[in-house]
């Protein structure tokens, strides 16, 4: 009990010294041991890490998980160690909305096949979400997150200690200076031995681990190569999975896709050239060429689809150019594959599914789906 008593008092003593010495300092009536200039380079550099670390951290977890009850719950499951319950993508559940519409309506009709097919990519465009969520957690986020519960709180206790060994080391120079007598100075001589020996060793220390920071700048760099790896890997699956879907719909019999007179905003271009393109022609003008006709007439044309479209001819009252927005591959011999940004001729038939053109390029023709051009005035 006497020993803990007189360790309590010590240590009483020395954290009265280090206030004394620090309010001192504060005030501008005592002197203070500077480090030097690498020194504070390096705790400059440690602190902006820290940092932009969290805001990084914070802001990726937000990107990922943008309903803050989610993340909310997903830290309190980390905080317990415990597994995150799977969770259902927002994507997943229109799906399975999409699905379960199209049961009700009727799976053999335009609009329930339409859901179903709009759906299913939704369910892929779902997992891809929850592929790249899972992918990025693990490669980005938590390397980010044990910098800052590991090594951050390591340099954070040793910068600390350092501070105490400072205010140890100028108490020690001041008490020198006000000591008059000779045992006195011998006394204070020692202690500022020991105290400058205290800090040196602490100063090793925390400058090893400072200096620690630019491995962690070349592991976050490799997590962050991983991390738009990743990104752009979900993208990709993204956009070819809405051009699968934006084919299939094409196909439908009867299933409206959009053309020039849709209110529903055209397709975006995907290339450069065809963002530009289409900014320097300006609005598309909605109308199409198409010969006057009276169903069952005399003169009434069969089907386009009935039509081989080499023995198809442009009608008399003309055609028009159009640009190609994507690429299109044709799934039979009736119709003709586009190349992104190419120049076409483009024109209608009665009788013909609104949806579709006849598109001519040098001696090649065949039908073309309205939503994958720009019609040119």
């Amino acid at each position: 009990m006497d020993f803990n008593m007189k360790k309590l008092a010590s240590d009483a003593g020395v954290f009265f010294t280090r206030a004394v010495q620090f309010t001192e300092e504060k005030l501008g009536q005592a002197e203070r041991t500077e480090l030097d200039a690498h020194f504070e380079n390096l705790l400059a550099r440690a602190d902006s890490t820290k940092n932009w670390t969290e805001k990084i951290l914070r802001q990726t977890e937000v990107l990922l998980q943008p309903n803050p009850s989610a993340r909310v719950e997903e830290f309190l499951y980390e905080k317990l160690d415990r597994k995150v319950p799977s969770r259902v993508t927002n994507g997943e559940l229109l799906a399975q909305y999409m699905i379960e519409a199209a049961n009700d309506f009727g799976p053999g009709t335009p609009y329930g096949k339409t859901l179903i097919k709009v759906g299913e990519t939704q369910r892929r465009l779902g997992g891809a979400e929850r592929d790249f969520i899972h992918s990025s957690s693990i490669n980005f986020l938590s390397p980010l997150r044990n910098f800052l519960e590991g090594d951050w709180r390591t340099i954070s206790k040793e910068r600390r200690i350092l501070q105490n060994r400072r205010l140890d080391l100028d108490a020690c120079k001041a008490r020198l200076k006000k000591a008059k007598a000779a045992e006195a100075k011998a006394a204070a001589e020692h202690e500022l031995r020991l105290a400058q020996s205290e800090f040196d060793r602490q100063a090793e220390v925390t400058r090893l681990l400072l200096e620690g920071i630019s491995s962690t700048h070349v592991n976050h760099l490799r997590c962050l190569h991983e991390f738009a790896e990743a990104q752009a890997t979900y993208y990709a699956q993204c956009y070819q999975y809405m051009l699968d879907l934006q084919k299939q719909l094409g196909r439908l019999p009867g299933t409206f896709v959009g053309n020039a007179e849709s209110t529903s905003p055209p397709p975006v271009p995907t290339s450069p050239a065809a963002i530009a393109a289409a900014a320097a022609a300006g609005p598309a003008v909605p109308t199409i060429p198409v010969v006057p006709t009276v169903v069952g007439g005399p003169n009434s044309a069969p089907a386009v689809e009935a039509l081989n479209p080499d023995d198809v001819k442009p009608p008399a009252s003309g055609t028009r150019k159009a640009r190609v927005l994507y690429d299109y591959d044709a799934a039979d011999s009736s119709e003709l594959s586009l190349f992104s940004d190419e120049m076409i001729t483009v024109y209608s038939l009665p009788g013909m599914d609104p949806d579709w053109l006849i598109g001519e390029r040098g001696n090649q023709k065949g039908k073309v789906p309205v939503t994958y051009l720009e019609l040119l005035s």
